[in-house]
């Protein structure tokens, strides 16, 4: 009887250090999982509520349930920490970028402005000119050498004009001339006949 006993006591405590090994299992599963804000809310419906000896209400929490849960909480931080930094480092490589990416806008802003300025201007005897002034010049230069050329015209016509007018007037003298000579030549003829017929008068 009293072998039965003892038997019957130990398997009994047994069981129960069985099922305390389960809860506490069970308690550690369960304080792991989920995030913080879950696993508070697990470990405050795992508290217990309890009178101290002077009747004040207090209550308790398993040691192995804090300590799985500062330790989540210190991984949780770590994680967000390193996430953190992650983050920092990718912002200052993308700062970077940007920073980069401003400069080269800026030097393409630039040569851009100088393409558009030097696209917009000519090189005139060294000189930078934009298109406008130097298409006003060159059409300036265009009349101007249009006004020389109808002056050169005119000029050239009336001197054609004086020129045949010339021509003309010395035609005339010469056929004037002509006639005076063959005139004067015909009378120095006759003079001379109206000479020679008198001296053979004189001789006859």
């Amino acid at each position: 009887m009293k072998l039965f006993r003892n038997i019957t006591l130990s398997l009994l405590f047994v069981f129960a250090c069985s099922t305390i090994n389960a809860q506490d299992q069970e308690q550690t599963q369960s304080i792991n999982e989920g995030s913080i804000n879950d696993q508070f809310e697990f470990l405050l419906r795992k508290s217990g509520n309890f009178k101290g000896t002077n009747g004040q209400p207090y209550e308790a929490v398993r040691r192995s349930m804090l300590l799985s849960l500062q330790k989540n909480t210190r991984d949780s931080l770590n994680t967000v920490k390193a996430t953190l930094n992650d983050t920092r480092k990718t912002v200052a490589t993308q700062q970077t970028e940007i920073n980069d990416l401003k400069t080269n806008l800026t030097k393409t802003q630039d040569t851009l402005t100088n393409t558009n300025a030097e696209k917009d201007s000519m090189s005139l005897l060294g000189m930078q000119m934009s298109k406008t002034s130097y298409n006003l010049l060159m059409w300036l230069i265009i009349a101007a050498l249009l006004v020389l050329l109808l002056i050169f015209i005119f000029k050239f016509k009336n001197s054609n004009t004086v020129t045949k007018a010339a021509r003309s007037a010395l035609a005339d003298i010469e056929t004037e001339f002509e006639e005076h000579r063959r005139v004067a030549l015909e009378r120095e003829q006759k003079v001379r006949r109206q000479l020679q017929d008198e001296i053979n008068k004189q001789k006859g």
